[in-house]
């Protein structure tokens, strides 16, 4: 499964830099996925990259919240129009954003998926 959804990647790229170009998309969105790809550019880190395993995690959770809360803040319709890729995004991005979730501490699993299921996206 997990193979799959790594192959939806260069979609996702995709994705991303069209939401990033269309008006429609909140511009403090776009600026925290910026800001975020920003973070990862810039050599002093708050987790060392050459720390094992921990220091690619702060990475990666970064890059997983700006991009999750750039996808539950913008409307269905504008996410399914940049999509060029097989199957239905919105049922793809729920999909990886539950095994996502799963590596979160306990509290914080809790917290975002309260939020979801309440139709919130993050704040």
């Amino acid at each position: 499964m997990l193979k799959r959804y790594l192959s939806y990647v260069p979609k996702f790229l995709g994705l991303l830099v069209n939401l990033v170009r269309d008006p429609r998309v909140s511009v403090a969105d776009k600026a925290i996925l910026g800001a975020t790809v920003a973070y990862l550019l810039n050599p002093v880190d708050l987790v060392p990259d050459w720390v094992p395993f921990l220091g690619m995690v702060d990475d990666i959770y970064l890059v997983a919240l700006a991009i999750m809360r750039l996808l539950l803040r913008t409307e269905e319709a504008v996410i399914r129009e940049h999509w060029h890729g097989p199957g239905d995004v919105i049922a793809i991005v729920k999909q990886v954003a539950e095994i996502a979730v799963a590596f979160l501490p306990h509290k914080v699993r809790v917290a975002l998926l309260e939020r979801v299921e309440a139709g919130e996206g993050p704040q």
